[in-house]
């Protein structure tokens, strides 16, 4: 039996040592990437400079670019990344920022003879040691889409943050600055700031959120329908279930559904609030109710109760209080600001729409919002 304990302590032992070693392992390897990527960022930066002031103001033909991608191909078998199209990114990257980079230094005339490797450093009047962080860990085809797709310098810097907090993808970046999203989050009509003592932490909760979130659950290309009069219902039904959880994991960064329906009861009273999430960030549980109609203020008085028994009876005591959300379909900002702010616990209201590009008759399909909670 000795032997036996000492052999599983062995073991436990062993098994913590790897995962000490194995965390070490990898937190090595981010880092490294991080300043792999900060090395790229500077190199394609260097190289934007030396192309721009050689293409524009030099003496360059038109056909340069093409014949010194090839060239360096050639002379560096399977070297990646420095196509005609990716040496004419550099430059774009080059030009849209060194404004701001370079807003300081005095711009020289002279055509480049050489390429500065160490010049990347972002520096602005308002820009913080968090945002050059985050401009320096951004990927290049990330930037490059940014550049492309956004053309207002502090949207540019907002998109910046938002790819690297929620770790978007390119189509998921490209899809959200469609949909302007810089506008929206931060933009929500709330309490946060006389709620939340922790004002910190009130700043973290109104970027948490978003002002308008499109409700698009359905693409027909996806499901195989190609006349519009083919829609089954049943199909419908399955693709809203499939697509609502989609919606629902992808609500915000670090969250966590937690359940639909979530029964609460008080005093032998009984509640069902609609959605139930907790956000890691925020370390607190986020009720959201759905509204179809207008924002009505006793939509707060319903959320106000369930935010109450949440924080009595279910909140952990290490977690921070709850957060409750109206997501509604129309609401006069100006008026839920007025209403709100005498609510003692923190809450916003957001409103939803359908795609614009949902045809009409695919969107009479739908059932409504009361049928969707049903579904979930």
């Amino acid at each position: 039996m000795a032997k036996e304990a000492i052999i599983r302590q062995d073991t436990a032992d062993y098994n913590a040592a790897v995962q000490t070693i194995k965390e070490a392992i990898l937190r090595s390897q981010y880092q490294a990437a991080k300043l792999v990527n900060r090395e790229m960022l500077s190199l394609y930066y260097g190289i934007g400079r030396y192309i721009s002031a050689n293409s524009r103001e030099g003496f360059w033909g038109t056909g340069a670019i093409k014949t010194i991608s090839e060239r360096l191909r050639k002379e560096l078998p399977g070297l990646k990344g420095f196509s005609q199209t990716n040496l004419k990114y550099m430059r774009i990257f080059y030009e849209e920022w060194s404004p701001i980079i370079e807003a300081k230094n005095h711009k020289s005339s002279a055509v480049a003879d050489e390429i500065n490797t160490d010049s990347l450093l972002p520096v602005k009047s308002s820009t913080t040691a968090d945002d050059l962080e985050r401009f320096l860990n951004l990927s290049f085809s990330h930037h490059i889409i940014i550049l492309a797709e956004e053309k207002n310098i502090e949207k540019r810097w907002k998109y910046i943050s938002l790819a690297i907090e929620n770790k978007w993808d390119k189509r998921f970046l490209k899809t959200q600055i469609k949909e302007n999203v810089a506008d929206k989050y931060g933009a929500m009509p709330s309490n946060f700031g006389v709620t939340i003592k922790d004002s910190r932490d009130a700043i973290k909760a109104l970027n948490m959120f978003k002002d308008e979130y499109l409700l698009d659950f359905i693409n027909t290309e996806e499901i195989g329908i190609r006349d519009l009069a083919d829609i089954d219902e049943r199909v419908v039904e399955q693709e809203i279930i499939h697509n609502i959880k989609k919606f629902i994991m992808t609500f915000g960064r670090d969250f966590a559904f937690v359940g639909n329906q979530y029964h609460l009861e008080a005093f032998s009273e009984d509640f069902f609030p609609d959605l139930l999430f907790f956000n890691r960030e925020l370390n607190c549980l986020v009720v959201v109710e759905l509204k179809t109609g207008d924002f009505k203020p006793g939509y707060l008085a319903q959320l106000m109760t369930y935010l109450r028994i949440l924080d009595d009876k279910v909140k952990k005591p290490h977690e921070n209080p709850s957060i409750g959300i109206v997501l509604c379909k129309n609401a006069n900002k100006d008026f839920v600001e007025y209403v709100i702010q005498d609510y003692a616990k923190p809450m916003g209201v957001a409103t939803y729409r359908l795609s614009e590009e949902m045809p009409e008759k695919l969107r009479e399909a739908l059932p409504d919002v009361e049928e969707l909670k049903k579904l979930l």
